[in-house]
């Protein structure tokens, strides 16, 4: 890191702390009344499986409602994380928009995504499953930036995202959110609760359609994927006199989406004529909990199965992929004396088959992959006294491919009053490999699968010095969060399709990676007039590997920006039944993927994507909304390489740089200035 970034980026965090972001829709006055009390007693459970404020949790944990994500309505889970500071949804694809979620730098196979404290969003489902997650259905999201694979396991090295989904006893009888842009994207959210005897159910449908095809920069080639959507979920609560927890959720997902050449229509499905990309995916998922006793010992049973079915056809190449996941756990927490303590023990299998080399014989027949986990877990939160609590934990699980994997983490947490907290942490974090991808080489030719060596798990080792604060005010409050981390990741396994045309070569990668920074979190609320919160990240990630002359490389990550700030401006002026949002994200310099004599930048510039919302009440159930999306109306350049020749069957033809046809250079959304309105109704 040079002196002048170093200098850049203080003054640029010292112009940020006036950047004030809210975490609320217009509410009334009592309910304002409430939020206040409740950012000081946020309740959190991801850190440590148990049900705490967030300033009591060792482990430092993010925390936003489902009204933070209102301020900026948009139809999927992936598009809502772009808020959230040090947190950054990538696009890998210009084409198909395929993406997956980074956090602090690291690439999206290292976040893990829960839904309910559950892996269901994992490998395969990582590309499209996050597209299919409806905003409606959100209670609120929980972030942990760090390993967390002691309690969690497998896929926690750079962190967890942890999706809480409505619960039936709690939410309103009707819920329904419509709304619709200026590029005609028609999104709406239906939700209702039914209620007999003892059982409470939600049932939810969300539908999304975005069938316009644009074309900003005259490349020939759809901005942004064709999509249509529908996702059906229901969940069920039986109350229960023993207080023991009884929950059962399932969700149905179906998507088409496609993009490419504009000429493309579906006759051209897998066709060297006209290139598209298509992509057809169907995704079913049941989930619960089950709470019992043995002998007077509370034991707590999570599962969960979903089957992820892919047809798809890049160009004139099919992918044809189907994943089947089954999760299960024994949970048990108890408090005994000053200890909290929660064990598990966990089992968790993966069945993935596709058309590709990874999982086909040269003779064409089929040899699914099957991945098996189980172990245990144990925790022990020891509150040594009121002010100092120490934690600390280890898990030990057995992979088929790997054998026994230990994942150590501890954590000590300083509270000198009711309203600072301070954390040290230090945790490990590991991923098992996956034997499959989606890379688009690799789809391809009949290649023999070989493996180097005894493949060693990915691990990553975090540090983190995390300081918290909140202090009521006469008409507010206002709290600040601030957290420098370090991350060191080794072991990263790759697919070689290089060094042998005829072989898939996986090997562990000589090298590491290494991602550090500094990120702050602020949040105000003045006179339940104005709402602010503040992020801002500062980040140095880089990997260095050996060639075979022993040389160590040293280079900054792809899509890894420098710096972020992530802001939303709040007013209620209290009459008319108006609120006023602006949300927003800037980003610093990042490393993009440039190929030799490439004519584009090897680093994005800086740029801001600015959202603008007017929101009125109406009564106490209707809400009625509007605004405009990237009111500054930035948008990347040349994001596809040779665009006019996307089989790149006239590479010899005025090409002097001999480049080929590639879509996966993008640092931000192909789509320009547009509006938006839409409307709530809850009952």
């Amino acid at each position: 890191m040079s002196k002048n970034k170093l200098i850049g980026w203080v003054k640029y965090l010292s112009a940020t702390l006036n950047i004030l972001l809210v975490s609320t829709v217009s509410v009334s006055a009592q309910e304002e009344s409430q939020a206040k009390t409740d950012s000081l007693e946020e309740v959190v459970v991801s850190g440590g499986m148990r049900e705490v404020t967030r300033m009591m949790s060792p482990i430092p944990v993010e925390r936003y409602s489902a009204q933070f994500f209102r301020k900026n309505p948009v139809p999927n889970l992936f598009e809502s994380l772009s808020l959230l500071n040090g947190v950054q949804p990538q696009i890998n694809c210009n084409v198909c928009n395929t993406g997956d979620i980074h956090i602090n730098g690291m690439e999206g196979p290292y976040t893990m995504v829960l839904i309910d404290g559950m892996p269901i969003v994992s490998s395969l489902s990582t590309v499209y499953g996050l597209m299919g997650i409806p905003s409606g259905l959100i209670k609120r999201i929980e972030v942990i930036k760090g390993p967390s694979s002691t309690l969690y396991g497998s896929e926690a090295v750079a962190g967890l995202i942890n999706v809480i989904t409505q619960e039936p006893g709690s939410a309103g009888k009707f819920f329904t959110d419509i709304n619709v842009t200026g590029y005609r994207e028609l999104n709406a959210d239906v939700a209702g609760t039914i209620r007999a005897g003892k059982w409470s159910g939600l049932l939810g449908l969300n539908a999304f359609t975005f069938q316009q095809r644009k074309d900003i920069n005259k490349d020939n080639f759809t901005d942004i994927a064709l999509q249509e959507r529908i996702s059906f979920f229901q969940k069920w609560q039986l109350q229960r006199a023993n207080v023991l927890p009884f929950s059962i959720a399932m969700r149905l997902f179906t998507e088409d989406r496609w993009g490419g050449e504009m000429q493309w229509s579906k006759r051209w499905r897998g066709t060297d004529s006209i290139y598209g990309e298509s992509i057809r995916t169907k995704r079913a998922e049941l989930f619960g909990q089950y709470g019992f006793r043995v002998k007077q010992l509370p034991l707590l049973l999570e599962y969960s199965y979903n089957i992820h079915d892919q047809n798809a056809a890049y160009g004139n190449t099919f992918y044809n992929a189907s994943q089947h996941t089954a999760f299960s756990q024994f949970r048990w927490n108890a408090s005994l004396g000053k200890h909290h303590l929660v064990a598990g023990i966990p089992f968790r299998y993966i069945r993935y088959d596709d058309n590709t080399p990874a999982t086909q014989h040269a003779d064409g027949s089929s040899r699914p992959d099957h991945a098996i986990t189980t172990g245990v877990f144990f925790q022990d939160e020891w509150e040594l006294n009121r002010a100092w609590t120490l934690l600390s934990g280890v898990r030990s699980e057995w992979n088929n491919r790997h054998g026994w994997i230990p994942s150590p983490r501890a954590a000590l947490r300083f509270r000198p009053d009711g309203r600072q907290t301070i954390r040290l942490s230090a945790g490990n974090g590991f991923r098992v490999v996956n034997l499959f991808t989606e890379e688009h080489q690799a789809l391809s030719g009949a290649r023999e699968l070989e493996i180097l060596g005894n493949l060693k798990p990915e691990k990553s080792w975090n540090f983190n010095l995390n300081y918290a604060g909140q202090w009521a005010m006469k008409k507010g409050f206002f709290g600040i969060d601030a957290s420098v981390f370090y991350t060191y990741f080794t072991n990263k396994i790759i697919a070689d399709y290089d060094t042998d045309p005829d072989k898939i070569i996986y090997a562990n990668l000589d090298g590491s990676a290494v991602s550090k920074g500094f990120s702050l979190n602020s949040e105000m609320n003045i006179g339940n007039k104005l709402k602010l919160i503040t992020g801002f990240s500062v980040m140095e990630v880089s990997s260095t590997e050996t060639d075979a002359s022993g040389k160590k490389t040293t280079q900054p990550v792809l899509f890894a920006p420098e710096w972020t700030a992530n802001y939303a401006w709040s007013y209620i002026p209290g009459w008319g039944g108006l609120s006023f949002d602006i949300t927003g994200k800037t980003y610093g310099p990042m490393r993009l993927p440039v190929v030799p004599n490439d004519f584009r930048p090897a680093y994005s510039p800086v740029f801001t994507i600015l959202n603008f919302q007017t929101t009125k009440k109406i009564g106490e159930k209707t809400e009625l909304y509007g605004g405009v999306k990237n009111l500054l109306n930035f948008l990347p350049e040349n994001p596809i390489l040779r665009p006019e020749d996307p089989f790149d069957k006239n590479v010899d033809v005025n090409n002097p740089n001999d480049y080929r046809f590639d879509p996966s250079y993008n640092y931000a959304p192909m789509q320009e200035r547009r509006w938006f309105v839409g409307m709530r109704v809850k009952l």
